[in-house]
């Protein structure tokens, strides 16, 4: 039986660069911190977005999407995906935040699922990955 999100998976991992990774942790034995380290060994720039953090893996922690978004656009490299370490409840306050910031994509982590939200995003143009985690999904792409 195939994957109903595998086309989106494969989108999100093979066509984007730079990802905010919401809930980013400095806390080594948290889920995050192990995946955003795995985003960047993969060659992703990942941007950390924590209010609790000011770095994640040498990378400055920003408070909110939209002051990571403004600093990684100067940059050159705006936010393409916003991958969300929240819990369900929390999660369609940062898709939206997602959607206002111009992502391509949002990316909900393994048992963060919110079917409304995700719908939004998909309405917005974004492309949606939910219940799932990168680290996972990258080694499968062979």
């Amino acid at each position: 039986m195939s994957d109903p999100q595998q086309a989106s998976i494969e989108h999100v991992l093979r066509e984007t660069t730079t990802w905010a990774v919401v809930g980013c942790s400095s806390k080594q034995l948290r889920p995050s911190h192990g995946v955003a380290r795995t985003l960047m060994k993969h060659g992703y720039r990942m941007i950390p977005v924590n209010p609790r953090e000011t770095e994640v893996h040498g990378q400055t922690a920003y408070a909110d999407l939209f002051s990571a978004q403004a600093d990684a656009t100067e940059a050159g490299h705006p936010i393409e995906v916003v991958d969300i370490f929240r819990n369900s409840a929390q999660a369609g306050i940062h898709v939206d935040e997602a959607i206002a910031i111009g992502a391509k994509a949002v990316w909900l982590q393994l048992d963060v699922i919110d079917e409304e939200a995700a719908e939004r995003a998909r309405q917005a143009g974004l492309w949606v990955v939910m219940d799932r985690c990168p680290a996972i999904e990258l080694p499968r792409l062979g």
